[in-house]
């Protein structure tokens, strides 16, 4: 298993990191929108206050980053469903490492911070996501912890005038 580099630190945001949070989302929007079920131009003139208050954390959910000498090069969201009959699930999103920090184990390391801070939840079962199907580096990084495909919506998302497909995985992580 590839480790990130020495100078990676792998923390939980808070609203005090909004603007460096909203760069790297929107240049990831912008980069590739066929990966975000938002875009650009919906996000582009939100306030910083409404990213502030997407960084406040919960006990149960949040979003990690990954900072190389003190910039913000990923992101993953870890959120908790909030109805009573569906909290035992969490569902990851949002996830995005810049092009230069690309091969050096950030995703990897995203996406165990996530998963430890999911397994400590009570009641929580398991997690899902939804990658765009096209995405194989994507893919194969979730099938290495686990995760397995129990579904593909064809044209799940409109991305400019074409279509992507989206595949759905699923990852337990307690029988509690």
């Amino acid at each position: 298993m590839r480790k990130p580099a020495a100078s990676v630190d792998i923390r939980r945001l808070v609203p005090t990191d909004a603007l460096a949070f909203q760069a790297l989302r929107l240049a990831g929007l912008q980069r590739h929108p066929e990966a975000f079920g938002s875009s650009y131009e919906e996000e582009k003139d939100w306030p910083l206050e409404r990213v502030r208050e997407w960084l406040t954390a919960r006990p149960d959910a949040g979003v990690f980053g990954a900072f190389e000498n003190e910039r913000l090069v990923g992101v993953l969201g870890l959120g908790r469903q909030t109805r009573r009959n569906f909290s035992h699930v969490g569902f990851l999103w949002g996830m995005y490492v810049q092009a230069d920090a690309m091969g050096r184990g950030i995703g990897r390391a995203l996406v165990d911070a996530a998963l430890a801070l999911a397994r400590s939840q009570p009641g929580l079962r398991h997690i899902t996501l939804q990658v765009n199907a096209e995405n194989r580096a994507a893919i194969a990084l979730y099938r290495s912890f686990g995760f397995v495909e129990i579904g593909r919506e064809p044209d799940a998302m409109r991305v400019g005038n074409g279509f992507c497909d989206d595949i759905r995985m699923y990852l337990p992580i307690s029988t509690h």
